[in-house]
């Protein structure tokens, strides 16, 4: 089962970049990059990333979500109910900053009857989002609990 994994945000845009640092961390924790495993850094690329998910049987995004009421790293997983309830049909987006749900909605339409029924969204709660090209403790904690997760994902996969 080929699986993409997406790490969404603006990584001089401190906490938002977590997306981003999550990519990162699979990177260095799973050395080579097993077969059937895409890490995607999506940073603020837009629509010519999507069509990477092609031949994907599986979909795994991260990003930060800002405006939760939550302290800084509560880390969310959304249901499948959730995810599909997001997409929408022609999301208004610019085209450096699109966010995980418009970027779900853009690849139901550009991958049509390969879009995957698999999908899990990770979102880490933040607040910082200011130009700055740190992120947090509390976020950074979230990250790392995230890449744990996605790890623990692919190795009940390949089992």
């Amino acid at each position: 089962m080929a699986t993409a994994i997406l790490g969404f945000g603006n990584p001089v845009r401190s906490d938002d970049g977590v997306g981003c640092m999550v990519i990162d961390e699979l990177k260095k924790r799973l050395g080579e990059t097993p077969d059937g495993i895409s890490l995607i850094d999506m940073g603020t690329s837009a629509f010519e990333v999507l069509f990477q998910l092609k031949g994907h049987s599986r979909i795994i995004l991260v990003d930060g979500v800002i405006n939760t009421g939550e302290p800084d790293g509560t880390l969310y997983r959304l249901p499948a109910s959730a995810v599909n309830a997001s997409i929408q049909e022609d999301p208004m987006v610019f085209l450096h900053s699109l966010k995980w749900d418009q970027a779900l909605s853009y690849a139901k339409k550009i991958l049509g009857a390969e879009y995957p029924d698999d999908i899990s969204v990770y979102l880490i709660s933040v607040s910082n989002t200011r130009l700055d090209l740190g992120i947090s403790d509390a976020v950074q904690q979230a990250g790392k609990k995230v890449t744990d997760l996605i790890l623990e994902e692919l190795r009940l996969i390949a089992a």
